[in-house]
């Protein structure tokens, strides 16, 4: 059990990367509240093994532990990953000043597109896609997290666009 005096490196280390923890848990879990308890969890457990830190990148250990979590609890709980209409809130904000009502309507209807393209992707590729380009992580940092080789990563990132891309124009051709 982690010492109680570790309390104050805990939170400064840890805790500035709890967005990130739930937007990873987010995109694995398909579902807000799982994604609250996953990284609920993955906190307590992080805190528990936090004598065994010692100064690594703090973002990483914590991600990794939430993706670790995530799995599990998706295996234990046998999730079924239902559709979610797209939160605003939670996936970006428009600003109304900057733009119109046309221009709002077309990005909320790209933007819901979008998720629901992210969805229909397996979760390998989906944790690779949010890692890297909603996290920024490195493609070494995605490994280390992951627990693949870097080269396993890249073809992840590529494969993954590749179908968000097919996604996305199957989904224009039958909007038209």
């Amino acid at each position: 059990m982690s010492n109680p005096s570790r309390l104050p490196l805990f939170e400064q280390v840890i805790l500035p990367h709890l967005n990130a923890a739930y937007n990873l848990a987010r995109w694995l879990t398909g579902h807000e509240q799982d994604a609250q308890d996953v990284v609920q969890e993955a906190c307590l457990r992080a805190f528990r093994a936090f004598d065994g830190f010692y100064g690594a990148d703090g973002r990483a250990w914590l991600l990794t532990i939430v993706r670790n979590t995530a799995y599990t609890s998706l295996t234990r709980n046998k999730i079924t990953r239902a559709m979610t209409p797209f939160d605003e809130e939670l996936h970006g904000e428009i600003d109304p000043e900057t733009t119109g009502p046309v221009a709002n309507l077309r990005l909320s209807e790209v933007a819901e597109r979008l998720q629901t393209a992210m969805e229909s992707l397996p979760p390998e590729f989906r944790e690779a896609l949010v890692l890297r380009h909603q996290e920024g992580l490195s493609y070494q940092m995605i490994a280390e997290i992951v627990g693949i080789p870097q080269g396993t990563v890249m073809s992840r990132l590529a494969r993954a666009r590749a179908r968000l891309r097919k996604c996305l124009v199957d989904d224009e051709k039958g909007l038209r």
